[in-house]
């Protein structure tokens, strides 16, 4: 991640000594093992072996999903829950496009994720011979879907590939990367020459006299916001501190879910799909965008005009030129950009007019002048001019955004308090494209920066929660896990309760079953359309994980639901809970 440096010191060419002649595959082995790589996902296949012979020896253990896009998913998560890139290893021709669906989500998510896998052999023709798995422009394929895809043509090339894949992983928006090694190369011996590893660096904080001007900009404004994205997850406490000293309503993104305790009284949780979180922001007079795209799949459509001015703060210097452009450009790692900003803002600041409520806003008194909560840190003691109250005018914002949508959400929402009453604070929850968790759980399920939710925005693929919760319990067994899903997503990678089953890890995957494509069912029903191909016949999913060897079970009220999620988080393997929901008559 930017700004995280490794458990060691690392060189950017350190000498190992006295082996040099390696294989292609123990080169790349070797390499991972330098970055701290210690689990990879993969498949086996008849062209990779000789990188799954080496990674015992050096340390890598290994998970094998079922299909390659659940390996994909995995590391994913794997990636977001340790805050270190994830590994994927595949094998050539199909195996690499299975993926592909993978590398696009972590591309839109901006995930840490390195896939390697083998390739045609460094002199093979363009012209068809035959050859197993034979595909031509697989670099070509990746690249379309990741940020770099990088055909190696040396066995002292691959470690360079890999410190370079790690340095952009640490320098840059953290993006897919895809190394391809030709399969003559994996099995060749060739001086490896030194191993070669991302030197680790200090993070990049924003230009001082943009930093000024920021803070100039948020000092003085009377309606100001935040939104924060994926890419403040690593500066929760600044965030908090910055929403506090401004007394700041804060929106996120479906990536930046709980970065700010969506319970605190200045949260407005992920509503950026809101009418009326939408018109609040478009009133605010300068509005903080920390790691985010402020894009059109977290707000469902275009972003309204802003009236104020625009600060962004992100890792890559091309957002500042998104739509809208920044006013003001932060450029550089959330964390050291915002302790910066802070240090920028007096001790206190100075109250406005209409600190008891006045500034008008979407019901008359706009959040911006909320007070700092209960929770706020003890350095605000100056700031207690400021009530410790939630202000109304945020009160009545989240009000508004749950009464918008009240009927179509109503059905959900006791079965989302059972889930929040039973999980511990640290659970990690990971979700489908699926109507459960973008119109229910995003919204209306509370968390904090204990716990995580992870979820595929923007590219918006189908099937990611099931092997996303195994990468994640992979990650860090210790916590919590639990997995969110829709019966049509689940089916798209339900063979990765086979992987779950062999783990043995307790994993409660809870679906809500509405027999087929909800989502698309109700546009076709708007459209004045006749539903086509999104009713599928009901399958006995919790047969079905017991036929893999796990547990299943069927809620049918919220009360059996907490009962069976207790059960299944001391329970060893997948316990998969179905949640029968009304089919449409």
């Amino acid at each position: 991640m930017p700004g995280e440096t490794p458990s060691e010191p690392l060189a950017a060419t350190r000498a190992r000594p006295p082996r040099n002649d390696l294989t292609g595959g123990e080169a790349l082995v070797q390499a991972l093992a330098a970055h701290g790589v210690t689990l990879a996902f993969g498949i086996p296949g008849t062209h990779n072996l000789e990188i799954y012979r080496h990674l015992a020896a050096h340390g890598i253990d290994h998970v094998n999903p079922r299909h390659e896009q659940g390996a994909g998913y995995a590391a994913d998560a794997w990636a977001r829950v340790s805050g270190r890139p994830g590994v994927a290893i595949t094998t050539t021709g199909p195996a690499l496009l299975n993926i592909a669906a993978a590398v696009g989500q972590a591309y839109s998510d901006s995930v840490p994720l390195l896939v390697v896998s083998p390739g045609m052999p460094l002199r093979h023709p363009r012209q068809s011979t035959g050859l197993l798995h034979e595909t031509h422009g697989r670099a070509e394929v990746l690249r379309d879907v990741a940020a770099v895809s990088h055909r190696v043509s040396s066995v002292e090339e691959i470690g360079v590939a890999v410190a370079r894949a790690f340095t952009l992983f640490r320098t840059r928006r953290p993006r897919p990367v895809h190394i391809e090694i030709p399969l003559d190369l994996l099995t060749a011996v060739e001086p490896a020459g030194p191993v070669r590893t991302a030197p680790p660096l200090s993070p990049a904080a924003a230009d001082p006299e943009a930093l000024a001007a920021a803070a100039g900009t948020l000092r003085a404004a009377v309606r100001p916001g935040i939104v924060l994205g994926g890419g403040a997850r690593g500066a929760a406490a600044e965030c908090l501190r910055l929403a506090e000293e401004l007394g700041a309503p804060v929106v996120t993104s479906a990536n930046g879910k709980g970065i700010v305790t969506e319970t605190h009284p200045l949260s407005l949780g992920v509503s950026l799909h809101s009418p009326a979180v939408r018109r609040w922001l478009a009133e605010c007079d300068a509005v903080l965008a920390v790691g985010t795209e402020l894009a059109e799949s977290d707000l469902w459509e275009p972003l309204p005009a802003l009236g104020g001015t625009l600060v962004r703060a992100d890792i890559d210097p091309a957002q500042m030129y998104a739509v809208p452009p920044a006013g003001i450009p932060l450029v550089g790692d959330a964390r050291h950009t915002l302790r910066a900003l802070l240090a920028a803002l007096p001790e206190t600041v100075p109250a406005h007019p209409g600190t008891d409520g006045t500034h008008p806003g979407a019901d008359g008194a706009h959040p911006g002048t909320v007070a700092a909560s209960r929770t706020a840190a003890p350095h605000r003691a100056a700031g207690a001019h400021r009530t410790a109250a939630p202000h109304r005018a945020v009160a009545a914002l989240r009000d508004e955004r749950n009464a918008e949508s009240r009927d179509r959400d109503a059905h959900l929402l006791p079965y989302l308090a059972t889930i929040g009453s039973v999980l511990p604070a640290n659970t990690v929850l990971t979700s489908d494209s699926a109507q459960c968790c973008y119109y229910g759980a995003l919204p209306h399920l509370p968390i904090t920066p204990e716990g995580r939710y992870l979820h595929p925005t923007g590219f918006g693929t189908l099937g990611y929660a099931l092997p996303a919760a195994i990468g994640a319990k992979a990650a860090d067994p210790t916590r919590p896990v639990v997995a969110l899903s829709g019966d049509g997503g689940l089916q798209f990678s339900v063979q990765e309760l086979a992987t779950a089953v062999q783990l043995g890890f307790p994993l409660p995957v809870v679906v809500f079953d509405n027999g087929g494509y909800g989502e698309i069912r109700d546009e076709m029903v708007s459209r004045g359309d006749r539903p086509t191909a999104v009713d599928l016949p009901r399958v006995d999913l919790p047969a079905l994980a017991r036929a893999y060897g796990g547990h299943g079970t069927r809620a049918d009220s919220p009360e059996a639901l907490a009962e069976a999620l207790r059960r299944a988080l001391d329970t060893p393997g997948p316990t998969l809970i179905t949640v029968p929901q009304e089919l449409p008559r």
